[in-house]
């Protein structure tokens, strides 16, 4: 559907965007995230799925857009700009919640579809940040919220790619988090422990030992863990006992002794 045309001095309205909403995680933060009564513009790229998340929200009473994007496109931070622009929309506050995973060892994956990750994980969500965040600053007002994950604080082999993106994205965050402190803006990174996504269907670590020994969550719980944590100011979001006990567990024990037991783990059965 084409967006309205703008007239001249309409006045610019806040709206939330959310990456990887048509699924998982995003999809349940956009589902919350609508009952603040901004716009929603939701971006993935399975347009499908994106649409009927949509239909639903605009049914219950929001007001949403879908764009059907895929951040591996090298203008797509431009194209949600122009999605935004095009309604006289401002990114007020930014839900970086798309990415994916790959399984298998660094050698025997694809080193295209490794650097197709990182684009994702990593350079795509940090364009998207980057575009939105001097505008958050100087209003005073907003804020990212971005998906992290308890496998950013130690080395995954057989997963390297993804766990290394996660040390970013967390990183990342506290650094940003710590920057804006005290402008009125809030950079929160919601670490969740294993959740149950349609990431367990695309990649294979879900038939590994460690999903044995790693109890999961649901992604309505976490998702509502990590907006409660991002609306309260917090700069990191760990829902779960058992997963924060996890990253004590992580940052005690010597890495070379993580690295070897992830290994071990962490192999397809």
């Amino acid at each position: 559907m084409t967006p309205p045309a703008v007239t001249a001095g309409t006045a610019m309205k806040p709206a939330i965007v959310v990456t990887g909403a048509a699924s998982g995680i995003g999809r349940e933060i956009a589902r919350i995230s609508a009952r603040d009564g901004s716009f929603l513009l939701l971006v993935d790229r399975a347009c499908r799925a994106l649409t009927d998340l949509v239909d639903e929200l605009t049914k219950s009473g929001a007001s949403a857009a879908a764009l059907c994007l895929d951040l591996l496109d090298r203008d797509a931070v431009e194209k949600v700009e122009d999605a935004l622009c095009a309604r006289h929309l401002y990114c007020d506050v930014l839900v970086n919640s798309a990415g994916f995973g790959l399984f298998g060892p660094a050698a025997e994956v694809s080193a295209r579809d490794q650097l197709e990750l990182l684009d994702v994980n990593v350079r795509a969500l940090t364009s998207l940040t980057l575009r939105f965040l001097g505008g958050m600053v100087s209003r005073g007002r907003g804020g990212v919220l971005n998906v992290g994950s308890i496998t950013g604080y130690l080395p995954g082999p057989n997963m390297a790619a993804y766990y290394a993106s996660k040390a970013y994205v967390n990183s990342l965050s506290a650094a940003l988090a710590a920057e804006v402190a005290g402008t009125g803006v809030t950079v929160t990174c919601l670490a969740p422990g294993v959740v149950r996504t349609p990431f367990f269907e695309r990649c294979r670590v879900g038939e590994t030992l460690i999903m044995k020994f790693m109890p999961r969550s649901d992604a309505v719980n976490t998702a509502a863990a990590g907006w409660r944590g991002f609306k309260a100011g917090r700069r990191l979001v760990i829902p779960r006992l058992i997963d924060r006990f996890a990253v004590w567990l992580f940052r005690l024990l010597p890495a070379s002794l993580m690295t070897s037991l992830v290994s071990a783990l962490q192999r397809a059965r």
